[in-house]
């Protein structure tokens, strides 16, 4: 009678088998989606980068502006004593937040006090003239300016927070500057 060598076989068995087919599909689909992910987002730095500038411009457009106790406009805004109307303060115009009757961004009479972009927006970018900026279309830009002297321990009046924020689909950005009154007698 014979009998057969019983030796280790060498190979995979069908559930081996079956079993690595799982675990490397699992793996490549993994693999995929992520890939997949970063591909969608892939151009979310360019939309954030964009959002940043425009922030940073309107930011600086803003702090450029002068922040005086009278109107610019007003007779009294080069030597007020204070936000008042009276012999030693404002002819006629004590500048409050918000832009005085007729001001706007874009045609004469045009801004010219950090006050008077209280509340301002525009949707979609545009420049200083109105204009369309090509690209820019997806944008909005919005601007909050609160009285906050307390935080620095002075008068209310005399420092201003200004927050810039930029929107475009699920990028949204908020920077934030503050004006100091330290010349509100300079005028343009």
């Amino acid at each position: 009678m014979f009998t057969p060598n019983r030796t280790r076989q060498a190979g995979l068995s069908l559930i081996e088998l079956v079993m690595f087919i799982v675990i490397v599909g699992v793996a490549v689909a993994g693999v995929l989606s992520v890939m997949n992910v970063t591909t969608q987002h892939s151009a979310d730095p360019m939309v954030r980068k964009q959002a940043l500038a425009i922030a940073e411009a309107l930011l600086e457009e803003i702090e450029l502006q002068p922040f005086t106790y009278c109107d610019p406009d007003d007779a009294n805004a080069a030597n007020a004593a204070g936000p008042f109307v009276g012999p030693t303060g404002c002819a006629t115009t004590v500048e409050a937040l918000g832009p005085e009757a007729g001001e706007t961004r874009y045609t004469t009479p045009q801004f010219d006090n950090v006050n008077d972009y209280s509340g301002f927006s525009m949707s979609p970018i545009v420049d200083i003239t109105g204009n369309s900026i090509t690209g820019l279309g997806a944008y909005t830009a919005s601007v909050n300016i609160t009285q906050a002297g307390a935080t620095f321990s002075l008068p209310a009046t005399d420092v201003l927070q200004i927050d810039v924020r930029v929107v475009s689909g699920s990028t949204d950005i908020t920077l934030t500057g503050y004006r100091f009154r330290y010349a509100p007698n300079a005028v343009p």
